[in-house]
């Protein structure tokens, strides 16, 4: 939880300091971001060994932060719902929902970018 309180605005270090707070507890509260951070290290250190030309990286690193920024919003998402309305709820589930439906989009798209970079060398 950011510890920002009303009056001047953070330093851009604190700023950072939020954001990598975040990270930090996406990763240690949400199972998918680690499976996430797994897949990551290993396209990444696939494209290395296949030595990825830079437009094919640019793609590679963007289906990457593409995910990352999915579920970063996704936990977002579930944790103001549960805080506003603990209890279930109809349009707290749709909400839910629809914001999962956003990973899945984003790695679906991950996915093809993936096969597309990754399988033509990889079949050769």
């Amino acid at each position: 939880m950011s510890t920002q309180v009303p009056g001047p605005s953070p330093t851009r270090a604190a700023s950072f300091g939020f954001a990598f707070r975040g990270l930090q507890a996406l990763l240690a509260a949400e199972p998918n971001a680690r499976i996430h951070l797994l897949a990551t290290v290993a396209v990444l250190a696939l494209g290395a060994v296949l030595r990825l030309a830079p437009l094919e990286w640019c793609a590679v690193v963007a289906a990457i932060a593409l995910v990352w920024m999915a579920e970063a919003l996704n936990t977002a998402v579930e944790t103001i719902c549960d805080l506003v309305h603990p209890e279930q709820h109809p349009l707290v589930a749709r909400a839910k929902d629809v914001a999962a439906a956003g990973v899945l989009c984003a790695a679906i798209g991950a996915a093809a970018i993936g096969a597309l970079v990754f399988g033509t060398r990889l079949l050769q």
